[in-house]
């Protein structure tokens, strides 16, 4: 009952005792008022019934209203945090007293309610501060109610208060979160200016103070999905080179024996080229394997200090040597100059040798091409303090149906490749704690980022 029913109600109640106080003076007074004594006349007594009533109604009135501002100071008091609010307890009126003792008591329990939630709150939010996981809470409209520093990493946003806001950087992932129910299990690819995802997203429900709400878990299983292609690529691969290394050797053996036995005798021109043959067969074999033996014995890496800008001016100088009939101008970029790189300067060489290679070969590969390529490395340190460097070339773009297994081991569109550079490249940087991606688009842009 609120305040204005309580008044309406005392406010009743009061007319009420005064009409029942009128009625009976003149009851008395219309049945025989000259036969009462003089001190039982009925007008005195009401008129005194009514007064001590009126006095009582507004003492309570008083009384009421005192007490309402006290609740409602109370309340204003914990909202705004305010821990010194105390009503007296030693008041001589009994029930002012009580109800001050009372007031102080809800004070306490409120403030100590108030106190624990907080701790919870803080208590989760470190939990999901924790996980690895990225967590998005959404309500209906597509607000963000909660979201925790790998969510905001995933997406590659430093604020995220509504899911629009990722229509700017990706409209399907967007579309996607914004229809998504309870139950669903999303698979989205996603790409940022970190490089490429593949968004796992999971989605749950719960109501919370009569709000429904969508609980998103988000993972990026590339990494996963990586690492466990590439353990089974290097299981095979160890497997292959055993088998075949134990029949190549004694065949290669056997045909240096054989062909040792022509020299005594035997017809040399017919024995001799079938021997030749089986001999530089199974040398190449071998030569086969032992390169394919490099993607699966990369050293571990011995970081070091090392300033960029020499570091890239000597990987573009080596690809001139190496290439010396190419038409390829190179452009490098760092920001700051004085930019440094904290990893192993020989596998990032052989990384950078690799990706150059590529980008000649590319460029020298183009059809019909008559005017100067060009090849640009721009190395940078992003928001998170990232070392970022872009290898870019304006050769031909890479097809999407190839450019999703350019990183496979063993997968090649070149005559005479070995399809084992970008797989090697890519476990280089795993291992120097970093990650290689091809960006969508023109021109080619390979980013290494090293965190």
């Amino acid at each position: 009952m609120n305040r204005s029913s309580c008044i309406r109600t005392l406010y009743t109640a009061l007319f009420g005792l005064l009409c029942l106080a009128a009625g009976a003076a003149w009851t008395l007074h219309a049945a025989d008022v000259g036969t009462l004594p003089a001190w039982l006349h009925p007008l005195p007594w009401a008129l005194g019934l009514t007064a001590c009533i009126l006095l009582v109604g507004v003492k309570l009135h008083r009384l009421q209203r005192r007490h309402a501002r006290q609740v409602l100071f109370l309340l204003d008091a914990i909202d705004n945090d305010d821990h010194s609010i105390h009503f007296p307890e030693d008041t001589r009126d009994t029930d002012t007293r009580l109800v001050n003792q009372a007031l102080n008591r809800i004070a306490r329990i409120l403030y100590k309610v108030k106190n624990e939630t907080a701790q919870q709150e803080k208590y989760y939010e470190l939990i999901l501060e924790c996980v690895n996981t990225g967590i998005v809470v959404l309500d209906d409209n597509g607000a963000v109610y909660q979201k925790n520093n790998e969510a905001l990493r995933l997406l590659g946003l430093n604020v995220f208060t509504h899911v629009n806001q990722l229509r700017r950087v990706a409209p399907l992932l967007a579309t996607r979160l914004s229809a998504c129910r309870r139950g669903d299990t999303l698979q989205i690819p996603f790409h940022n200016e970190r490089g490429s995802l593949n968004l796992l997203v999971r989605v749950s429900d719960i109501t919370i103070r009569q709000r429904h709400l969508r609980i998103l878990t988000l993972n990026d299983i590339n990494n996963e999905l990586d690492e466990k292609e590439i353990d089974s690529w290097i299981r095979l691969t160890r497997v292959l080179t055993h088998e075949i290394m134990n029949s190549v050797t004694p065949i290669t053996s056997l045909s240096d024996t054989l062909l040792q036995l022509t020299a005594d005798g035997a017809p040399q021109e017919e024995i001799g080229n079938g021997l030749r043959t089986i001999s530089q067969t199974g040398k190449g074999l071998l030569a086969f394997v032992e390169s394919y033996r490099k993607f699966t014995h990369i050293p571990t890496p011995a970081p070091s200090l090392f300033y960029l800008r020499g570091f890239l001016q000597r990987m573009t100088e080596l690809a001139r040597h190496q290439y010396p009939q190419a038409r390829i101008a190179f452009r490098i970029d760092v920001r700051p100059d004085d930019l440094i790189l904290h990893a192993d300067e020989g596998l990032v060489g052989q990384v950078l040798t690799n990706l150059l290679k590529n980008a000649i070969q590319a460029i020298g590969s183009e059809p019909g091409r008559e005017s100067e390529g060009h090849i640009c490395l721009h190395a940078r340190c992003d928001e998170t303090e990232a070392v970022i460097v872009d290898v870019s070339n304006d050769g031909p773009a890479i097809p999407p149906d190839v450019a999703e297994h350019i990183f496979i081991p063993f997968f090649t569109t070149k005559e005479g490749g070995s399809g084992i550079g970008l797989s090697i490249s890519r476990q280089i940087m795993r291992l120097s704690g970093g990650s290689i991606s091809l960006l969508p688009g023109l021109p080619t842009t390979f980013r290494l980022r090293f965190d």
